[in-house]
């Protein structure tokens, strides 16, 4: 059989917007294929409001949670795999569920294809001077 973590969290998504109350969603943000803004991200993970009017476009499918939402004032594509969601509850009283996450196994280093150097540069953190 496979997994009922999409139809749990699209049924808990229901329910909390039925319930008058503001769904949010955790994703384990180092999760791979997790496409969040990183500024965002505390102790590993990233809550993000679902609810109908703070995103566009939301898709809660089997395998891939999509959505756009404003950052800032600035529209940004979030998304990542149903397997790096942590939990879904409702902002106003935390009711809702969490998940076990597990990370998916690396593979052995030998397999792993060397980055070009610009492009290893790209993920990793800057600092920038905010006056």
């Amino acid at each position: 059989m496979t997994t009922n973590k999409p139809y749990l969290i699209r049924a808990l998504h229901e329910w909390i917007i039925d319930n008058n109350c503001t769904p949010y969603i955790v994703f384990m943000a180092e999760y791979p294929g997790v496409e969040v803004p990183q500024e965002f991200v505390r102790d590993g993970q990233i809550t993000l409001n679902i609810a109908l009017s703070a995103v566009k476009d939301l898709e809660l499918a089997n395998d891939t949670i999509s959505f756009n939402a404003r950052f800032s004032g600035v529209p940004t594509d979030i998304s990542g795999p149903v397997d790096a969601v942590v939990a879904i509850f409702a902002k106003e009283n935390g009711q809702g569920m969490g998940f076990e996450v597990e990370m998916p196994p690396q593979p052995p280093e030998g397999d792993q294809k060397k980055k070009p150097e610009s492009v290893a540069r790209e993920n990793r953190p800057t600092l920038k001077v905010v006056k």
